[in-house]
């Protein structure tokens, strides 16, 4: 076996042991699907960590009403193959009755109203671990999380005020309303990722590959042009060949010039690149702690 099968293979050992102690400690998880490569992934570990039984939670889908159409094609499929539960926590229905306002602007996005949203369908649901995709080579404040990520009565996160995780025991106590989200692939890298589902042969969204689209240029990063966004009076729309190297609402997930158009060459290209792959969503540049910002206001 040579090394890169190796490292994969102890990947794939430590996030499926931490999906067995999810489902041993706690009474009600639910695990977060976006339809991107990261949560994809989470779903085939869970899927293999408890084969042949079903994967014995449900997904729960923050729905902005933003989403690329692929996205939700290939969300319904997968949740028909895998025969598992699926929850649709929807930011429109959110807006609708008020729990959310909706955000006006050239800049406007849903992104931000997500977090009420999603703490909405946690206390509705009575779930007490969600279960996500995030990696912490993606983002610095993502980078802070523990494996079991605390969060207060409120879905709140403290990053100064965290368990340790020694000999990989994970401590899932909690208090009534309190709940944990927990991180199985926060070793992986966007590489480890790209190499496994290679490795694995699982079935990606069309939008990871080369194609063609309208987009246009909006502060060094290319949108995607849709009915969603309020394009301003000099942003001109062309069509280029692009991909998504990460997935989420339309009005602020940027996408990549590029010409990969198999696995291989997007191995070939996040290995020599030196672009992160959130270098492209505009969430993250309203000011230089707008993810940890978010994070402590309970986003994913």
């Amino acid at each position: 076996m040579d090394y890169q099968i190796s490292h994969l293979k102890e990947l794939e050992a430590e996030s499926m042991y931490i999906l067995r102690e999810v489902a041993a400690q706690f009474e009600r998880p639910v695990l977060m699907f976006s339809g991107g490569k990261d949560s994809i992934l989470m779903v085939h570990l869970a899927h293999k960590a408890f084969y042949p039984a079903r994967i014995p939670f449900p997904l729960l889908h923050v729905d902005t009403g933003h989403n690329f159409p692929e996205t939700l094609k290939y969300r319904d499929k997968l949740v028909e193959k895998l025969g598992v539960k699926l929850i649709v926590a929807s930011v429109e229905e959110a807006i609708s009755t008020g729990l959310v306002t909706e955000e006006r602007g050239f800049n406007a996005s849903r992104n931000m109203l997500q977090i009420g949203v999603l703490l909405d369908a946690l206390e509705r649901g009575k779930y007490d671990a969600a279960l996500g995709g995030a990696r912490r080579d993606e983002e610095k404040a993502r980078a802070k999380e523990r494996f079991f990520s605390h969060r207060d009565e409120f879905g709140q996160w403290d990053p100064k005020n965290q368990r340790p995780e020694l000999w990989n025991l994970f401590n899932g106590k909690k208090n009534m309303g309190e709940h944990f989200r927990i991180f199985p692939i926060s070793n992986w890298t966007e590489l480890d990722v790209w190499q496994y589902l290679a490795e694995e042969k699982v079935d990606l969204p069309s939008l990871y590959f080369a194609h063609e689209r309208k987009v246009f240029e909006r502060d060094g990063a290319l949108l995607a042009d849709c009915e969603y966004i309020m394009k301003k009076p000099d942003e001109l729309v062309f069509t280029e060949m692009v991909r998504c190297r990460t997935i989420g609402d339309m009005t602020c997930t940027g996408v990549w010039r590029s010409g990969a158009g198999t696995i291989e060459d997007i191995i070939e290209e996040v290995a020599t690149t030196r672009l992160t792959e959130r270098g492209g969503r505009t969430d993250d540049k309203r000011s230089e702690t707008a993810m940890e910002d978010r994070k402590k206001e309970g986003y994913f």
